[in-house]
């Protein structure tokens, strides 16, 4: 009796997975992970390292990682941006990503320190882009855009405000932010290798 009941047992295992399969070939996406999309990248305007415009308008079409630092920090910044330099390593020659990494103290983060602190770290500025700005439009955009910091806090004196956040942003190809992972554990970040691959070569 009890081989019989074992032998329905993976009668039915073998049935599902038959019935799983099957319908993974009839059904496009049966089988794929739900696409989702957590936010939309709004237009913006900042100054990069060479003190030149860039806009959103320069990332058309192309897969980007976005995280916010400082060059005076010595607490995460310096872990993440060593973790991101695999990022950087894995990817930096293909035309269709780019890495955006946003000052959280433009006081201090001129265009010229910024293009300084890129040089120290041995990187092309063409494929890795370090941008300043406004302190409330660069603060907004991190909160709003890329939602890697709580949009309630713009609700702050923008002089009082300090935004510190060990999060990246991955946009995709249309401007659409399809993850958030946190830049100080190795696990998240070569997940996020794995999801840019897949994003570079799905069709827009």
């Amino acid at each position: 009796m009890k081989k019989k009941s074992l032998y329905y047992i993976l009668f039915f295992i073998l049935l599902f997975f038959a019935f799983y399969f099957i319908m993974g070939k009839v059904i496009p996406g049966f089988t794929k992970k739900k696409d989702t999309t957590i936010s939309e990248v709004l237009p913006f305007s900042f100054i990069n390292m060479d003190g030149k415009p860039f806009t959103n308008k320069d990332v058309a079409g192309k897969v980007y990682v976005a995280e916010y630092f400082y060059t005076t920090c010595h607490g995460i910044c310096p872990k993440m941006n060593n973790n991101m330099r695999k990022v950087y390593n894995r990817f930096k020659n293909e035309d269709d990503f780019l890495i955006l990494s946003y000052t959280c103290d433009p006081e201090t983060d001129s265009a010229a320190r910024l293009k300084h602190y890129a040089d120290s770290l041995g990187v092309s500025t063409s494929k890795w882009i370090f941008l300043t700005g406004r302190k409330d439009s660069l603060y907004y955009h991190a909160r709003l855009s890329y939602q890697i910091d709580d949009p309630k806090n713009n609700l702050k004196n923008i002089d009082d405000d300090f935004m510190h956040t060990q999060f990246w942003a991955l946009v995709d190809k249309n401007g659409k932010v399809k993850h958030i992972y946190d830049g100080l554990k190795p696990s998240e970040v070569n997940q996020m290798i794995d999801d840019i691959e897949t994003l570079l070569n799905k069709r827009s």
